[in-house]
């Protein structure tokens, strides 16, 4: 760094060994991030020798995107730059993510329009067109929410959200695009068959047994997502037998055939969201892979057989 006798440089020399223009070093002299040293007789910026370091700091912090209230912190915290500057790269790099996967979506959500019948564009284009790039699955929380009982506690309701609402995929086909898109309008509008969506056999245990239900049903699912992907047929086992522990645990009562009887029944009376597990199927499974299985099909699996099981027993 080109300095005088007094140690000291200009603006002008500042700016040439920094690469940058005058304005630049102005500009951040101005904000107080580029501390001037002194003023001359004449009024003119001198800068110390620790400011092209400095600068160049400055530079890098920004080349990387991070906001100039950031780059303040990063240069005021001395003892705990490090752990500052690795907390503002973090937020960065949240930031980048997100900017990626709207970018990814609106790519895919664009493939999709030009890749449809011309006829059908203009349906899909407002179909895709009410999703936000990335989506948000807020619609689908509040469907579940109006859903599920209302005194629910707040941890058994999150835990059932998590297994209920699709994350939309980070680098999305066109394909899942449209199926999640199906699916934000499929909670935003009155559903044929959905006027009165909680089963009889989830509302008869109250808010309370519908945490200790929901819980059982989630382990469940999850032990039959096994032999779905298997492709193997409904049959009884631990999967099953952890489905109905879900309902007698509700109940407060005691496993036993004639419960299975009355619970397949109900069951299989019950009214249906089929089209809404059928999107969430086709949103997490990736193009040209087997149907990933969701809470709907292991739910339609264990109840086939739980099915076969009762009549087996009747025969």
């Amino acid at each position: 760094m080109v300095t005088s006798r007094d140690g000291l440089c200009g603006i002008g020399e500042l700016a040439e060994q920094a690469g940058v223009t005058v304005k630049t070093v102005r500009f951040y002299s101005d904000r107080g991030l580029l501390p001037e040293a002194l003023r001359s007789a004449g009024g003119h910026r001198r800068y110390g020798p620790q400011a092209l370091g400095r600068l160049r700091l400055i530079r890098s912090l920004r080349a990387l995107g991070l906001p100039l209230p950031e780059v303040r912190r990063v240069l005021d915290e001395e003892d705990g730059a490090d752990d500052v500057l690795e907390e503002a790269v973090a937020g960065q790099l949240r930031e980048v993510g997100s900017e990626l996967r709207a970018l990814r979506w609106r790519e895919a959500a664009l493939r999709l329009v030009r890749e449809c019948p011309p006829g059908e564009r203009a349906d899909r284009l407002r179909l895709v067109g009410a999703v936000a790039a990335p989506p948000s699955t807020e619609p689908l929380v509040r469907f579940w929410r109006g859903w599920l009982p209302p005194r629910m506690p707040a941890r058994a309701a999150s835990a059932f959200l998590e297994v209920a609402v699709p994350r939309p995929p980070d680098d999305p086909a066109p394909q899942q695009v449209l199926a999640f898109a199906r699916l934000n309008a499929l909670t935003l509008a009155p559903c044929p068959g959905t006027a009165r969506p909680q089963p009889d056999a989830h509302r008869a245990t109250g808010a309370r047994g519908a945490a200790v239900l929901y819980t059982g049903l989630a382990e469940a699912y999850e032990l039959a997502g096994g032999p779905l992907r298997r492709g193997a047929d409904p049959h009884g086992g631990e999967a099953l037998d952890c489905f109905v522990d879900a309902y007698t645990g509700a109940y407060g009562v005691r496993d036993s055939p004639d419960f299975r009887r009355v619970l397949a029944r109900r069951l299989a009376a019950d009214p249906r969201i089929d089209r809404y597990w059928e999107l969430v199927a086709e949103v997490v499974t990736a193009p040209g892979s087997p149907p990933e299985p969701t809470p709907g099909t292991a739910h339609d699996w264990l109840l086939a057989a739980l099915e076969a099981q009762t009549a087996a027993g009747a025969a």
